[in-house]
């Protein structure tokens, strides 16, 4: 008896990604990862203008990793994963941004 492939595993599961969108995913990575290493080694730019490259490419980096290799839209329930990653975006960027607040601003310190 022949089975033929319908893109599921034995448990009824779905398959994730086609070699295809892994492909691209590491080749943007690759990308993402050299861009930043090259301005840094290089002295290419200002300080101020070289955090901002890094910031840029980890935050691009971080989107190609969610959508290339964790497949974030896929899944029984894509919209609640997309709002639990964004609440826990919002919690760490107030936690960031707070500490930096109070470590920017202390006059207690100063």
């Amino acid at each position: 008896m022949a089975q033929h492939h319908t893109g599921a595993d034995s448990h009824g599961h779905e398959s994730h990604g086609s070699m295809k969108s892994y492909v691209i995913g590491f080749i943007l990575s690759i990308v993402l990862t050299i861009i930043p290493l090259v301005v840094v080694l290089n002295h290419m730019m200002g300080k101020t203008a070289t955090m901002v490259v890094i910031l840029v490419t980890a935050v691009l980096q971080f989107i190609v990793q969610l959508f290339f290799f964790m497949h974030i839209r896929e899944g029984d329930g894509p919209k609640w994963n997309v709002m639990t990653l964004i609440l826990g975006v919002v919690i760490l960027l107030t936690i960031v941004g707070g500490s930096i607040w109070i470590m920017t601003y202390n006059m207690v310190a100063h």
